[in-house]
């Protein structure tokens, strides 16, 4: 309870008291991350799939939708998002990098990842939704939970905290190696009985969409230890939503 407390706590906005704030604590939080993504992505698919059954364009329901997130998670991962890309924009040493994360405005960078971001969002929620309530229902599901797996595995053993406070040194390299592998087979078998609700070829590229949505997760992370030296509260947040769009995005193909 105390796992699942901290990550719909530092999640979402949804009702969760944090009655522990440690390392033990957050290493459950972080393995209960996709659980709290599935519940914020079954929100914002309701929001889209009630305004297709009420007559909305796929538009206007892939903008309703991509609504619903930033408001359960008070912006938090769109934030992280722009502010890691002001650092990594930055072209600065990681001390001073740092910083510029750390400031409240948003750079020139950071605008231009929430916009090209939140557009491409927008759009491959578009056409999902234009092939059908039920596959863009469901991609938003699937894609709001890889993109909490993603924090999962950016928790693990071995990659550290670029600052020593703050939910990044709080949450960085709790999670085994062995529990972040588990976590994502079951989230990835969980994915796969998504897709099989159409056919055996939606369950494997559902699958393979959430892989290589990781793998560009992967990539971004590995991007910020090396810029950063570590991560903070912000590359996770950036971690989610590189996550969650590139999902999306291989959703429409094939």
């Amino acid at each position: 309870m105390d796992g699942l407390r901290f990550a719909f706590g530092t999640l979402t906005v949804l009702p969760a008291r944090i009655t522990r704030w440690d390392r033990d604590a957050a290493r459950s939080g972080m393995l209960c991350a996709p659980l709290a993504g599935l519940v914020v992505g079954l929100f914002a698919a309701a929001a889209g799939g009630v305004s297709l059954l009420l007559g909305a364009s796929p538009l206007v329901a892939a903008v309703l939708t991509a609504v619903v997130p930033a408001l359960l998670t008070r912006g938090l991962h769109l934030d992280g998002l722009a502010d890691t890309a002001d650092g990594l924009g930055s072209a600065k040493p990681a001390e001073e990098a740092l910083r510029v994360m750390k400031r409240s405005d948003i750079g020139p960078f950071g605008v231009l990842a929430l916009v090209f971001v939140l557009f491409t969002q927008v759009a491959a929620l578009a056409e999902l939704y234009g092939e059908g309530w039920a596959d863009g229902t469901v991609a938003v599901a699937v894609a709001s939970a890889v993109a909490r797996l993603a924090l999962t595995l950016a928790s693990r053993h071995g990659v550290p905290a670029a600052r020593p406070e703050g939910l990044g040194a709080i949450v960085a390299a709790t999670v085994p190696r062995r529990s972040a592998a588990l976590a994502t087979a079951v989230v990835l078998a969980l994915v796969g009985a998504a897709g099989a609700v159409f056919s055996p070829y939606d369950a494997l590229r559902h699958v393979l969409a959430a892989l290589v949505a990781l793998g560009a997760a992967e990539v971004l992370l590995r991007r910020c230890v090396r810029r950063f030296g570590g991560v903070t509260g912000d590359v996770f947040g950036g971690v989610a939503e590189v996550a969650g769009t590139v999902t999306l995005v291989a959703l429409t193909l094939g």
